[in-house]
């Protein structure tokens, strides 16, 4: 779902004399010519980590053992927070382990399962995102409707459509990225095997590739938020029509929590992947990944029991079960 940096000079050299190992490991650049900042970034690193895998624990924890969140939205977030442990454990214990020592390496297979698993959790992430902006939509604007519309099978059927969306997205391009001849480059200028920088270490032209990969861009990053625009712009002119404030504070109150995400999840994305020119330094680059891979995804089980009253009622009961 991501977009390489613009086109730079390329040398075309003959397949022939590119064709090198495929089965080559890589090392993972990284921030390797910071070396005073490495142990800085391995402590925050974990830290976050284990917020995120602890955090979004939780959520599922309590979402699916509590009788008051079986319900479509909390079904939605139960997968998002799954996708979330899923899409940060792709690319942190790794770069966890490149922080720790000298070793900056990663083999060939580990690089191709990273980068399949960084491209379909995230274009998934997207799709999902969209699936929940459009449950909140029907909550809103048809409430005597909604146990109709969102019944489980829809559901299940529009998480399935993400996911396999997603993979689908994945399977595309990752063996494209893969299979680039790279002339014995080796040394990736990232802290994770990354679409735009494998991309970038080709020594072919890859006009076409990066063509195709806007194309798709496009698809899994500007028609999923079209969508949530949409739909939050339906959501707006319904509350606005609330005559009681209670009620409008409370419509809102459902959204707020969907809204801060997609703001931190999408915000990231287009301001890294959707800029005209290489306007962002290669440094810039990895810490808006670092922040959208990591960051976020620890922050999103805060911002849903922070601004959900259903959620902290249910973990204050879960503990009092536990308790009693």
């Amino acid at each position: 779902f991501t977009l390489p940096h613009t086109s730079h000079a390329y040398t075309k050299i003959p397949f022939v004399i590119c064709n090198e190992s495929s089965l080559q490991g890589f090392i993972l650049l990284g921030f390797s010519d910071r070396p005073r900042l490495e142990l800085v970034l391995f402590v925050m690193v974990l830290i976050f980590y284990l917020m995120t895998l602890v955090g979004n624990a939780i959520i599922i924890l309590v979402s699916r053992l509590d009788p008051h969140l079986q319900t479509p939205m909390y079904f939605f977030l139960t997968n998002l927070s799954f996708l979330d442990i899923c899409f940060t454990t792709s690319s942190i214990p790794q770069l966890l382990f490149n922080l720790g020592g000298s070793d900056k390496s990663i083999s060939y297979t580990g690089c191709a399962i990273q980068l399949f698993m960084f491209l379909a959790l995230g274009g998934t992430e997207c799709i999902l995102l969209a699936v929940m902006a459009y449950d909140r939509f029907t909550a809103i604007c048809k409430p005597l409707h909604y146990t109709v519309i969102m019944h489980p099978q829809l559901c299940l059927q529009l998480v399935a459509v993400a996911w396999l969306s997603g993979i689908a997205n994945s399977l595309a391009m990752s063996p494209v990225t893969l299979t680039l001849p790279r002339c014995g480059r080796h040394q990736v200028d990232h802290f994770l095997c990354e679409m735009p920088a494998m991309i970038k270490m080709a020594c072919v032209d890859t006009t076409l590739i990066e063509s195709t990969v806007f194309v798709l861009a496009s698809c899994f990053t500007l028609l999923p938020l079209s969508l949530i625009l949409v739909s939050y712009g339906y959501i707006t002119r319904t509350v606005l029509r609330i005559k009681s404030a209670a009620g409008r504070r409370k419509a809102f109150n459902t959204c707020g929590s969907h809204i801060t995400v997609v703001s931190l999840f999408y915000g990231n994305i287009i301001y890294m992947y959707m800029q005209p020119g290489n306007n962002s330094s290669q440094d810039q680059g990895k810490f808006l990944t670092l922040f959208y891979n990591l960051l976020t995804p620890s922050l999103n089980p805060l911002i849903y029991t922070l601004r959900n009253k259903e959620v902290k009622g249910a973990l204050r009961r879960l503990v009092k079960k536990e308790r009693g």
